[in-house]
């Protein structure tokens, strides 16, 4: 899936930088068009590729994304770091797991509630 996502976003004119998921999320870090929001481009990504996923039928019930998704902006100074962060996602997930990683990204960023749907 995310090859797909990448040559997708290639055709989109998504500028994807680094992206990498573990079985229940995706980090993507990538670079916005002048005429791009970040909710179009969750969209676009989002929505194509849970078309291609129940299209080739590669798993055996429905796939869909939760509709949330949180987007914070990254200093090119830090931009390095961000990218080990997202290709390191297995290693990172043995230490924390989804909730864990989720609750100190909101602490880090300063972001008092994000609820998230049970079972989302």
């Amino acid at each position: 899936m995310l090859e797909h996502i990448k040559q997708n976003s290639i055709e989109k004119e998504i500028y994807i930088i680094a992206v990498n998921c573990v079985e229940d999320h995706i980090h993507i870090l990538l670079s916005l068009g002048s005429e791009q929001t970040i909710s179009k481009v969750a969209m676009l990504i989002k929505g194509e590729s849970s078309f291609w996923v129940n299209k080739n039928k590669l798993l055996s019930t429905k796939f869909e994304w939760q509709d949330e998704f949180i987007a914070i902006s990254v200093s090119k100074s830090i931009e390095n770091r961000v990218i080990e962060y997202i290709k390191n996602q297995e290693e990172h997930h043995q230490k924390f797991d989804f909730q864990k990683e989720y609750d100190i990204f909101l602490k880090i960023n300063g972001i008092e509630k994000v609820w998230l749907k049970p079972n989302d």
